[in-house]
C-alpha cells in the first residue's frame, strides 16, 4: 500500500517551511498524541497528575520552541518513538533544572481531560509505561477516526446512520447494545436497513481509521508497521 500522490501526512506536514501549515499539523498531532505522552510521564517518569499534565503542555510549548517535529529524520525511527524520545529529553530537562511551566505553557494545542487517563491507569492497575503509552496511542487514533467520521456523517446529512452505528458499536457493554430489531423499530425503518447501514458506517470507520493513522506516520514502510501493530492490537 503506498500514499495517494495528492496525500502529505501530518509528520511531514510539521516539516513544512509555511508556518502556517507546520503550525496546523503540529496542533492536530498534539491531539493524537497528547494522552500516550501524558501517561508515558506519569509512569515513566513517576510525576504526580498535576506535575505529568504541566509537563505535557510544557513538552508542546517546547516542540514549537525548538521545531521539534520538524527535525524528525524518518530513518532513523518510527515518528512515536522519536516523539517518546523527545519527551523523555524534555523532561530530564526540566526537572534537572527544577523549572515547571505553568499549566497551558506558551501555546496550547489541545483540552484535554487528563482525569480519564489518570482513571484507566488505576483501573488496569497498569506500571507498564511501554503498554500504557502503546494503549493510549491505539486509543487516540481510533478516538480522531471516530471524530472524523462523525464530521463526515453530519456534513453529508447521515444523522441516521451514524446514530445507529454510535447505540450499537459504541455501547459500553453488551447488556447496552439493542438489537437490530430494536433499532429498526426504534427508527421506523426495516432490519435489513439496519443491517446495511450498520455495515457501510464500519467500511467506513475502518477506512477512517486507516486515514489517520496514515496522517501520522512519515513514510510507506512507517504506515505499514503501524498498521500490523494496530490491527494486533485490536485483534488481541
Amino acid at each position: 500500500m503506498s500514499f495517494p500522490v495528492t496525500h502529505l501526512s501530518l509528520v511531514r506536514r510539521a516539516q513544512s517551511a509555511d508556518a502556517d501549515t507546520r503550525a496546523r499539523a503540529q496542533e492536530a498531532l498534539a491531539a493524537v498524541y497528547w494522552l500516550p505522552i501524558y501517561s508515558h510521564v506519569r509512569l515513566t517518569h513517576r510525576q504526580e497528575p498535576a506535575d505529568a499534565e504541566d509537563l505535557t503542555q510544557g513538552f508542546f510549548a517546547d516542540v514549537v520552541r525548538r521545531q521539534l517535529f520538524a527535525r524528525y529524520d524518518p530513518a532513523r525511527a518510527r515518528f512515536r518513538t522519536y516523539v517518546r524520545r523527545c519527551v523523555d529529553s524534555y523532561v530530564a530537562n526540566a526537572r534537572q533544572a527544577e523549572q515547571r511551566r505553568k499549566r497551558g505553557g506558551d501555546a496550547t494545542f489541545v483540552s484535554i481531560d487528563a482525569r480519564e487517563v489518570d482513571e484507566r491507569l488505576t483501573i488496569e492497575g497498569s506500571r507498564d509505561a511501554d503498554a500504557a503509552f502503546e494503549r493510549e496511542w491505539v486509543r487516540s487514533i481510533l478516538v480522531a477516526a471516530l471524530a472524523r467520521l462523525r464530521d463526515r456523517y453530519r456534513a453529508m446529512g447521515h444523522t441516521m446512520q451514524l446514530a445507529l452505528f454510535e447505540q450499537y458499536d459504541l455501547a459500553k457493554a453488551d447488556d447496552d447494545r439493542p438489537t437490530y430489531a430494536a433499532l429498526a423499530a426504534e427508527h421506523g425503518i426495516p432490519v435489513t436497513r439496519v443491517t446495511n447501514w450498520l455495515a457501510a458506517v464500519r467500511r467506513d470507520y475502518r477506512s477512517q481509521v486507516i486515514d489517520t493513522l496514515r496522517d501520522v506516520t512519515s513514510s510507506d514502510e512507517e504506515f505499514r508497521e503501524e498498521l500490523r501493530a494496530l490491527q494486533g492490537r485490536e485483534s488481541s
